[in-house]
């Protein structure tokens, strides 16, 4: 073969590395446009795990590599005079300059031939006769630029500012530090990468930024007013400067990799944050990928194929971390108030890759103050030896949980003429004894033509009224959960199937007359809707009302209004689906007062000691539609009214909704919610584990979490996850022999799988032959 790698990188040396050991016949010439020893940066990050790959792929190149680290253990988060030191994590810093030296000496020393000072045109002439190509030339890719069309590259410049420094100021830990000033707050990220050498990495936001006046200084007065900022964490040792510019992070993501026999690696193909510290070991990891791709295909074609499909998830789960750690930083002001111990924890866990379980075992005693942290919080609750925060209570006005988990709402299909059935009473009967805190209905509908299908449930009749009247007493008597109500009207989402024979597809026999914000159909086949006047508010209102009375007399004990998932009063916050031109459409204020109004109306009719939340959708995923700023603003303006939380979920306002789905996908709207608007949340979505809850309550994410899919598979959910905690929760007397044999069993359960993961945590890779001192100061 004939290879021809665009870019002397880490990633383009790495793959010649590879196939040419693989493949010693093959001709293979590494283009780079600097000189061999020039440097742009400082230091490279590499974890344990990925010194374990390095290890198994070409040992030559891993022990030069490691005779030449700096290796620590520790990530410390210094914030607001508090030091907060969390072991068990296993990284090396390395000498950017260094790594590329030592992989040039591996790729020559290997027959691999390098041109330097060379820059490649981006024509097809220019590679003609070679079998491959890849293009590892960076994130100003000329290869990908020159087939944009092809390659379809999205940019989403970030907003913050950052620059990239050095200092003499030796460091014993990954370290974060973060300074406010007059002008705004500065975060460095800084680590060690050989002796006397460490990497600060400087950012702020751009009102901070232009405040400070950095848009009018060069390299050398920036780095001058930065070691102003960062004196006391400096302890007088200098900032380095080497090209570096004040810049913003480009989030690249491409929609194909792959062009005939041309392949994009590395940046080149797309960008994940450097808080994350993915850069130079994605790439790494793509070129290993990619030669995987080769040993194991026939031919280039079928090689590339397999790369780029085999790949992409890998890049995707990690560009989406590091998506999620970026905005964290770009809206540190939102957790700026917070407790330094819960804001030391929010950002270990920032990315979701690290979580409550994880630092468990990494950190116990971190994991133990952030406990006590979070039962501080908690009137009567034993701080001395406290519950994780999943099984804390929360009071919301009189009414306390004894536990954050929330059986969600979930439309069960199952009524007949809205009336709940036996379906509904075991149903919610087994959930409630399963030990989950607050149990939620499905969205009950208002009147019969507001519900969503034939078999939505509703409360417009004393036989309804009765019906749940059973369900609460049941749950009541049998259990320590708490139930809330969900009131809602389907608006132009009414009059559809059922979901197991077309979500939202309409009713092709039965339907009745729908209403909603705007005369706007679903789908194209849907039924148009009547734009809602005066008058049918008026009369909705009212339903809402009855529905809010006949809920108080069936005992329910907290009560939650529907606006969100496109149904009727969501048609009037989204501008997607309100088109108004009177004084509910428009502005935000506007499209919040038809919402409102009915809120308010249920509120003076609730009785006053029990509270209320409402479902919103923070976003419709779909462009045009609602802002984060509307988010906050939309549960601002509940919270004023008399709402004691917010349950937030997100889209299914239109079928051209676009989510992006992953592990608490909409926990960052809930985060964004309760840290700026200053509200409780309840969060919603793909949360699959007592894990995960624990890391979002602690977090300060959400006040309540709230599981679907959970708890459809497994009722008992709650009773297993408190005994993995090992806490005692209430049971009925008849379950008390299976939640005693549930604890013993736990205790085995958990030392086996705490013993499997110590057993597949990579190894150390510290050799001693540097390790950085700790700074005496």
């Amino acid at each position: 073969m004939r290879i021809a790698v665009i870019g002397g990188g880490p990633g383009g040396l790495y793959f010649a590395i590879l196939m040419k050991k693989w493949q010693p016949a093959a001709d293979i010439t590494v283009f780079e446009r600097n000189r061999p020893d020039d440097t742009f940066g400082f230091g490279v990050v590499f974890s344990d795990a990925t010194l374990d790959i390095f290890e198994r792929y070409d040992a030559e190149s891993y022990r030069a590599i490691t005779e030449n680290f700096a290796y620590w253990d520790d990530i410390e988060v210094r914030f607001k005079d508090t030091v907060h030191r969390i072991g068990g994590n296993g990284f090396c810093g390395c000498s950017r300059q260094t790594l590329l030296i030592l992989l040039q000496n591996r790729a020559r020393q290997l027959g691999v031939e390098m041109q330097f000072q060379t820059e490649v045109e981006p024509d097809p002439a220019t590679f003609a006769g070679y079998d491959l190509v890849v293009a590892a030339d960076g994130i100003n890719s000329r290869i990908r630029e020159a087939n944009r069309d092809h390659f379809h590259p999205e940019v989403d410049l970030r907003p913050n500012k950052f620059t990239w420094l050095g200092s003499t100021r030796e460091l014993d830990a990954f370290t974060f530090f973060f300074r406010e000033t007059e002008f705004g707050i500065f975060i460095a990220h800084t680590y060690q990468y050989e002796a006397g050498r460490s990497t600060w990495v400087i950012e702020t936001d751009p009102e901070t930024f232009a405040r400070a006046g950095l848009d009018r200084m060069d390299e050398e007065a920036s780095a001058r007013f930065l070691e102003g900022v960062f004196a006391e964490e400096l302890a007088g040792h200098p900032l380095i400067t080497n090209r570096s510019l004040w810049r913003q992070f480009p989030m690249i993501r491409s929609k194909r990799w792959v062009k005939d026999n041309v392949v994009l690696m590395g940046d080149a193909k797309g960008t994940a944050h450097f808080s994350i510290g993915a850069g130079t070991k994605l790439a790494m990891e793509d070129s290993i990928a990619l030669f995987d791709a080769f040993r194991a295909k026939g031919t280039v074609a079928e090689a590339l194929a397999s790369y780029e499909t085999d790949r992409r998830e890998e890049v995707e789960r990690t560009q989406h971390a590091a998506d999620v750690s970026l905005v964290w930083f770009e809206h540190v002001d939102r957790f700026w108030d917070m407790d330094p111990r819960q804001f030391a924890f929010g950002l270990m866990t920032r990315s979701k890759a690290i979580t409550y379980e994880n630092l468990k075992l990494r950190a116990p005693d971190f994991v133990a103050e952030t406990d006590r942290m979070f039962a501080e919080g908690v009137p009567g609750a034993d701080v001395a030896r406290p519950r994780p925060p999943l099984f804390q209570p929360l009071s919301l006005r009189d009414m306390t949980v004894a536990n954050r988990a929330v059986v969600s709402p979930m439309c069960m299909y199952s009524a007949v003429e809205g009336m709940p059935t036996d379906w509904h009473v075991v149903h919610y009967g087994a959930r409630a004894i399963g030990g989950a805190g607050l149990v939620y209905t499905e969205m009950v509908c208002v009147a019969p033509d507001a519900r969503i299908t034939p078999g939505c449930a509703g409360l417009w009749s004393d036989e309804q009224e009765a019906a749940w009247t059973r369900i609460v007493d049941f749950a009541h008597a049998n259990s320590q959960a708490k139930l809330c109500l969900q009131l809602g009207h389907a608006g132009r989402k009414g009059a559809s199937k059922l979901m197991w024979e077309g979500m939202d597809r309409p009713l092709t026999e039965g339907a009745w007359p729908i209403v909603s914000a705007s005369p706007m159909p679903y789908y194209p086949d849907s039924q148009v809707p009547a734009e809602l006047d005066e008058a049918g508010m008026a009369r909705i209102t009212g339903e809402f009302v009855a529905a809010t009375e006949r809920a108080a007399r069936c005992g329910f004990d907290m009560l939650e209004l529907h606006c969100a998932h496109g149904y009727l009063l969501a048609s009037f916050l989204s501008p997607l689906t309100n088109r108004r031109t009177d004084g509910y459409g428009g502005s935000i204020e506007n499209r919040l007062r038809f919402p409102l109004r009915v809120f308010a109306a249920m509120r003076d009719a609730w009785p006053a000691e029990k509270p209320m939340s409402v479902r919103i959708s923070a976003t419709d995923w779909a462009e045009g539609g609602i802002t984060e700023a509307d988010s906050i603003a939309i549960a601002r303006a509940f919270a004023e009214a008399g709402v004691d939380l917010v349950d937030v979920s997100t889209g299914q306002t239109t079928p051209k909704s676009r989510p992006v789905y992953g592990r608490m996908f909409q926990t960052p709207f809930s985060d964004a919610i309760r840290n700026e608007a200053e509200v409780k949340t309840m969060c919603v979505g793909n949360i699959t584990s007592a894990d995960q809850m624990n890391t979002i309550l602690a977090a300060g994410r959400a006040d309540l979490v709230a599981l679907g899919r959970p708890h459809l598979a497994d009722p008992s959910f709650m009773l297993k996850a408190a005994a993995w905690y090992g806490v005692d929760i209430h049971q009925p007397p008849q379950y008390l022999p299976g939640k005693d044999q549930a604890l013993r069993n736990a205790v085995k359960d958990r030392a086996d799988f705490e013993a499997l993961k110590v057993a597949a945590k990579p190894k150390r890779h510290a050799r001693g032959s540097f390790a950085p001192k700790a700074a005496a100061e």
